[in-house]
């Protein structure tokens, strides 16, 4: 089975999944990342071991018709930060880190820490014009820990549930294809995090500045100090509760009830 692959590294096991059926993967697309902390370099890295074409572009109408015309069975996509054209000619498959139409956004991930919620898991669902209202091919479910959880763990217990799917999809695709069922229930699109929702400042409690800093783990989270207005931008930082620890570790940042210590930090 002809397929094509359209995705970067934050969802880079439905790329292995997706080879390790055996399927023909004929051409792999991604997009430009910063390679600081969204990557493509490992599907560029798969692309070339396996000596499958690829392109570092946005993906275009003229592209689906040319892989139409190679005889592409389906699209599956795994991560992208354009919105990509829909012709009737070729079936495009997404996968999206959430449980639809629960979590419609082009990053749910943080916001399931943010909110506190005790349950994500993983949609497989047909792309149409809207995003993310496609009908859906395969779902599956995985718990939450919201005092607990980060970006990362999240992130993994996700993947984990992708193999499966992957599996399940190509094995049966015309049958879930065919059978795709509507999204039901109340639909909730979660906009884009602002700056504010991934900064902590001087006068942030500890809850406050751990939630934010969990929920963005791996990615830029913002300090602000109140009394002089300096700012820092931190990767993989982590609070701590005043008291926690004997010795405060120095160049460690305040917040209310606690401090906040990072290696990967930088003034703004």
């Amino acid at each position: 089975m002809k397929v094509a692959y359209v995705g970067i590294d934050i969802l880079y096991p439905v790329l292995t999944s997706l080879y390790d059926t055996g399927c023909e993967i004929i051409k792999i697309f991604t997009c430009k990342t910063d390679n600081y902390t969204e990557f493509n370099t490992k599907t560029i890295e798969f692309a070339k071991e396996h000596n499958i074409p690829y392109e570092i572009k946005k993906l275009t109408t003229d592209d689906l018709y040319e892989l139409v015309n190679m005889g592409c069975k389906f699209v599956l996509f795994g991560g992208y930060y354009h919105k990509v054209p829909v012709i009737p000619e070729l079936k495009i498959v997404n996968t999206h880190p959430a449980l639809l139409p629960f979590g419609r956004g082009a990053w749910p991930m943080p916001l399931t820490i943010l909110k506190g919620l005790d349950e994500s898991g993983v949609t497989m669902h047909q792309m149409e014009k809207e995003l993310d209202t496609g009908k859906i091919l395969l779902q599956e479910k995985c718990p939450v820990y919201p005092d607990k959880d980060d970006l990362i763990s999240l992130t993994k217990r996700q993947w984990s549930l992708i193999p499966d799917m992957v599996k399940r999809l190509v094995s049966d695709f015309d049958n879930l294809w065919d059978n795709a069922y509507p999204q039901e229930g109340k639909a909730e699109y979660w906009e884009m995090p602002t700056k504010e929702d991934f900064t902590v400042a001087s006068d942030s409690s500890f809850d406050r500045a751990d939630l934010i800093l969990r929920a963005f783990r791996s990615y830029e989270v913002f300090y602000i100090d109140k009394k002089t207005g300096k700012e820092f931008e931190m990767i993989d930082a982590a609070a701590f509760r005043e008291g926690d620890a004997q010795n405060i570790p120095e160049g460690a940042l305040k917040i209310k009830d606690g401090y906040i210590v990072c290696e990967r930090i930088r003034k703004i």
